[in-house]
């Protein structure tokens, strides 16, 4: 295969039902380039990895479908073998239960992408299907045309269906501490755009975000759980020396996620593990009054 100007990304695990569909959204699309769908498949325990092996066999110029595992490694690990097998200019995800509506959606974010070269991640709108069948369009209002560090330090603003970066990773591998959480998506971003760089989303509505479905989203069903990974992600981006440059923004994102996990775990009844974030908290800020104020509220809000 001649130069691949963009790879997709695309994990799988015991989705016998949707993974077809998955990739036959890859498939369809039209471009004026070259693209390679990379599928880590991490040892189904159903049809999985057949249906895989179908598609590959068929389209061996289109597909590189990793290397059969003898035990099923976990998402995280299965999500850094696979970025590593990502040659493309650009990185495209799409995971086994979505897919994508657009056949133009690659093709529309090369070309955005190609001329707007500040832009390092362009997203779009989608639609979310819930367990009941139902699929509602999700068009968001954003308040500015592009995002930077600055904001995505704060919260993962980006739906990893719908997105295309550039892939530093091929000369700039992402950290090997991403292994410790269970999702990679929202510290490979924020590694993608550590020095330079801005986010920016197209209007058009190219994909569909299964909810209620994946490790993810059972971490999302407790919202104390998420608020916990998510701070210790910006805790081990605030220790890791290459982003020494934005220490300042990424302190005050520490803070706030701390904030957010206190919130949770009174809304929870959780009260004793809220306290002891609190704790922590008061021993590293220089504001220990703002903080005791933020807890007391919280704590009001949940009795």
């Amino acid at each position: 295969m001649s130069e691949i100007t963009v790879s997709i990304f695309m994990l799988t695990y015991n989705q016998e039902q949707y993974i077809a569909q998955a990739i036959d959204s890859v498939l369809m699309q039209k471009t004026n380039f070259n693209f390679q769908l990379v599928i880590g498949e991490d040892c189904s325990k159903d049809s999985t990895r057949k249906i895989c092996e179908s598609f590959a066999e068929q389209y061996p110029e289109k597909i590189k479908l990793l290397p059969a595992l003898n035990e099923n490694i976990g998402l995280i690990k299965n999500y850094l073998r696979t970025i590593k097998a990502c040659t493309g200019k650009y990185i495209a995800i799409c995971d086994g239960d979505d897919y994508w509506i657009d056949d133009e959606k690659l093709q529309k974010q090369v070309d955005f992408l190609e001329a707007h070269p500040a832009c390092s991640i362009v997203g779009t709108n989608f639609k979310r299907l819930y367990s009941d069948g139902n699929l509602k369009a999700v068009e968001k209002e954003r308040l500015k045309p592009s995002f930077t560090f600055d904001d995505l330090i704060f919260e993962n603003i980006i739906t990893s269906v719908t997105v295309m970066f550039k892939n530093i990773q091929k000369d700039d591998p992402v950290p090997n501490w991403i292994g410790n959480f269970p999702y990679g998506d929202w510290p490979t971003y924020l590694w993608t755009i550590k020095k330079s760089g801005n986010i920016q989303f197209l209007e058009d509505v190219t994909a569909v975000y299964r909810t209620d479905i994946g490790i993810s989203a059972k971490i999302r069903k407790t919202h104390s759980e998420t608020a916990k990974v998510n701070l210790e992600i910006v805790k081990y981006v605030a220790a890791d020396p290459n982003f020494s440059d934005k220490i300042k923004v990424i302190k005050k994102s520490v803070l706030e996620h701390k904030k957010g996990l206190i919130a949770c775990y009174n809304r929870e009844k959780q009260y004793f593990k809220a306290f002891q974030v609190l704790a922590e908290a008061l021993f590293s800020n220089s504001k220990p009054l703002h903080l005791i104020k933020y807890y007391l509220y919280s704590l009001k809000q949940s009795i």
